[in-house]
């Protein structure tokens, strides 16, 4: 099933949209093979590349990518287990201020983010139907995990085209 209208926050409309398969389970899997596949065609030449000014670069972007899925399915998971508490919001250039990558190439973030990716499809694999129901409090509106695990799929998407549009176009 996928998450209706509604059931996420409205500017999750620029993530959800974005994923085509009509089960979260293999929109993880699906989106997985997808990310890793584009990043690993990405020459290392081009790792540090930003586009303009101030913008992030190319490991910074999979880095940033890395950071929304563990926040995602953090939330995820609280509202699984129904947690009342609402979760914080973050900033995501704040975060990206205080991750230092230039240590650090896209191989090594493309290995990152295939663990992390691994860790959320066994959380999701687990969720029943009605565990995928269950709807949360964000900073930004109500939201279901079912959506979260969509939005973590649908937000890793936009920046694969963000990085076809401004840094790797031809």
């Amino acid at each position: 099933m996928k998450p209706l209208q509604g059931t996420y926050p409205k500017y999750f409309e620029n993530y959800v949209p974005w994923v085509k398969e009509n089960d979260v389970h293999s929109a993880l899997r699906n989106n997985l093979t997808e990310v890793s596949s584009f990043f690993r065609a990405i020459p290392a030449d081009m790792e540090n590349y930003a586009y303009a000014p101030g913008k992030w670069n190319i490991k910074q972007v999979l880095n940033h990518v890395i950071d929304t899925e563990r926040i995602f399915t953090y939330r995820a998971l609280r509202f699984a287990r129904r947690d009342p508490q609402q979760p914080l919001p973050f900033e995501e250039n704040h975060y990206a201020d205080h991750a230092d990558v230039s240590q650090r190439t896209l191989d090594d973030l493309i290995e990152e983010f295939e663990a992390v990716r691994k860790a959320s499809i066994l959380l999701f694999k687990y969720f029943s139907d009605d565990t995928l129901l269950v709807s949360g409090k964000t900073a930004a509106g109500d939201c279901t995990v079912l959506a979260l695990g969509y939005t973590t799929c649908g937000h890793a998407i936009h920046h694969l085209n963000v990085l076809k549009e401004r840094y790797l176009k031809k």
